[in-house]
């Protein structure tokens, strides 16, 4: 017969991964995110490790206490195709700093303890195959990430053989639409994508150009009126308030990356530089304000 302490142990274990199972598989914070918001959602991305190798939480923290809504993670590679000189640098300093997915999971290892806002990964398919895509895709779910984008990582390859992985562990793998994309196969991207559509607002790197061209807002309204069933991020050339709001008439919100690493490599002062840069975008201090208490309590 099993002694008390023994069956103690045995409930204890059991309501522990009981709770872990009803975490990982409890709505996606991203379908949190934009059932409780329709509009105006900024994401702000970050390279992991960078400025510094343990800049990474620090600087999660901050942007959530500031009012951002989501947060993009790029996991630094030697060969970022679709990056900018700015996100390339970084990644490089990152590189050299030391940062992995392996690192960069084990910093993560907390950050739900201290972040609330949906988390995605953004990087290419070659680190993670090397570091095992079963284990890559239950580590995030271990730790709190939300979704993942792999821009290199084709449609019809994640279908066939890494659908269900990202699906048994309650990841939502995000796919991009650029204005070279057909109408068919931005049916088929949007079939495919979990938690938005990442709408690529020009056919160049990220942080090659700024601001929205009429030609692009063009392209912003064909997407719109195809009535995706998936919300729509505007990314790549978003880097201000103005082209923040122009991308928000036609999505449901925008990502900035390049600016925003720009600004932390000029204003080392985080804790000042972070809050600065997004009231900049948002404009609204008082709602910051509120916000910033709830993400800290």
């Amino acid at each position: 017969m099993l002694s008390y302490g023994v069956i103690s142990k045995i409930i204890t274990f059991g309501d522990y991964f009981l709770w872990k199972a009803q975490e990982m598989f409890a709505m996606n914070r991203i379908d949190q995110l934009f059932k409780e918001k329709k509009s105006h959602i900024l994401t702000i991305y970050i390279t992991a490790g960078f400025p510094n190798l343990d800049s990474t939480v620090p600087i999660l923290q901050l942007l959530a206490q500031s009012g951002v809504d989501m947060i993009e993670i790029g996991m630094p590679f030697s060969d970022p195709l679709a990056d900018g000189e700015t996100i390339q640098k970084s990644s490089q300093k990152a590189l050299e700093n030391g940062m992995s997915i392996t690192t960069l999971l084990e910093q993560l290892q907390d950050v739900r303890s201290k972040v609330r806002v949906p988390i995605v990964l953004m990087g290419y398919l070659n680190p993670v195959l090397q570091f095992g895509v079963e284990k890559f895709c239950q580590k995030c779910a271990e730790v709190g990430i939300d979704g993942v984008i792999l821009p290199d990582l084709p449609l019809q390859e994640y279908q066939n053989e890494y659908r269900n992985t990202f699906e048994k562990y309650g990841l939502h793998k995000i796919f991009l639409i650029t204005p070279q994309t057909s109408p068919e196969r931005i049916r088929a991207i949007d079939e495919a994508s979990r938690g938005f559509v990442y709408l690529v607002s020009q056919a160049t790197t990220t942080g090659t150009k700024t601001g929205i061209s009429s030609e692009q807002e063009n392209y912003f309204a064909k997407i719109q009126a195809m009535k995706l069933k998936n919300p729509l991020l505007v990314g790549f050339g978003i880097s201000d308030k103005d082209s923040f709001q122009k991308a928000c008439k036609y999505a449901n919100g925008a990502i900035i990356g390049s600016a925003f690493i720009k600004h932390i490599e000029q204003n080392p002062d985080l804790e000042k530089g972070i809050p600065a840069f997004v009231e900049k975008i948002l404009d609204v201090g008082v709602e910051i304000g509120s916000k910033k208490q709830e993400a800290g309590s």
